[in-house]
């Protein structure tokens, strides 16, 4: 591997382990390599962590004990997400890269950050693909923190690494299209406040291989859809996103919802 500041043969992956050295778009592997800027940020949101967020972490494991409010939302979470917002250490979406090296080892920072998935994902998706009243309606409060979202791909009864073998139908009638399916180890779906999800399905079963996917906004509290049961990764739900089965049934939403367009949903 080539040290920083040296030439190297192409497709050599350059590092830069410290601000102004290294080639143009080396990999930034330090934060003191950070711009000016971006490591403002990770210093203010590591310090926010460390004072504000760290010390609950105890109260915040016991309220994930099994019980009653198993599948709530702690209440002192929304009181650390206002304050991060009010003291302008919330996250804010273009900056969530950095920021994740601070809380990946940590749950809590990444609730009240809002860096969890599936909705950093999502709203990636909505930012480079959605219209802007998908954005309107779904981004904002995503952004905002106002609401959860889950992704729902993963299917019993196929090897969903490849989306190509998805099997779950989108099929357009009038002006609606009506969605079939069932997914699995759809996380972030048990969330309280999980109001939407990005399902995959097929629209054409009979297009070439990589255009029979696509992509459509389905809200979690359309008629026929089931949130069937939580289900574990290594022994733990997760709660209170969980991993959840989801059972899609004549699910009849807006053509209007479909991203990007037919066959689009490998873009």
């Amino acid at each position: 591997m080539s040290k920083p500041g040296n030439k190297s043969s192409p497709g050599t992956r350059q590092y830069s382990t410290a601000a102004g050295h290294g080639n143009a778009g080396s990999m930034i592997v330090s934060p003191d390599a950070l711009p000016p800027r971006a490591k403002a940020t990770y210093d203010k949101v590591k310090k926010f962590i460390r004072e504000e967020i760290m010390p609950l972490e105890k109260d915040i494991d016991k309220h994930s004990l099994p019980s009653a409010d198993m599948w709530k939302v702690p209440p002192v979470v929304e009181k650390l997400k206002a304050k991060a917002k009010a003291e302008d250490s919330g996250i804010y979406f273009y900056q969530k890269s950095l920021t994740q090296k601070v809380t990946m080892e940590l749950d809590l920072p990444m609730l009240n950050m809002h860096l969890c998935c599936t909705d950093t994902g999502n709203m990636e998706v909505l930012v480079k693909y959605g219209t802007e009243e998908q954005k309107r309606q779904w981004l904002t409060p995503l952004l905002n923190g106002e609401m959860r979202s889950c992704f729902g791909m993963t299917e019993p009864n196929v090897a969903s690494s490849d989306a190509t073998n998805i099997q779950s139908s989108i099929v357009r009638d009038g002006n609606q299209y009506v969605i079939n399916g069932r997914k699995w180890w759809t996380s972030g779906a048990m969330h309280p406040d999980c109001k939407l999800c990005i399902f995959m399905g097929k629209t054409n079963p009979d297009a070439p291989k990589h255009k029979q996917q696509s992509m459509i906004l389905v809200p979690m509290d359309t008629p026929g859809v089931t949130i069937v049961r939580p289900l574990t990764v290594f022994g733990y739900l997760d709660q209170p996103a969980g991993h959840a089965e989801v059972l899609f049934k004549d699910v009849r939403v807006p053509a209007s919802n479909l991203l990007l367009g037919e066959g689009e949903g490998l873009k």
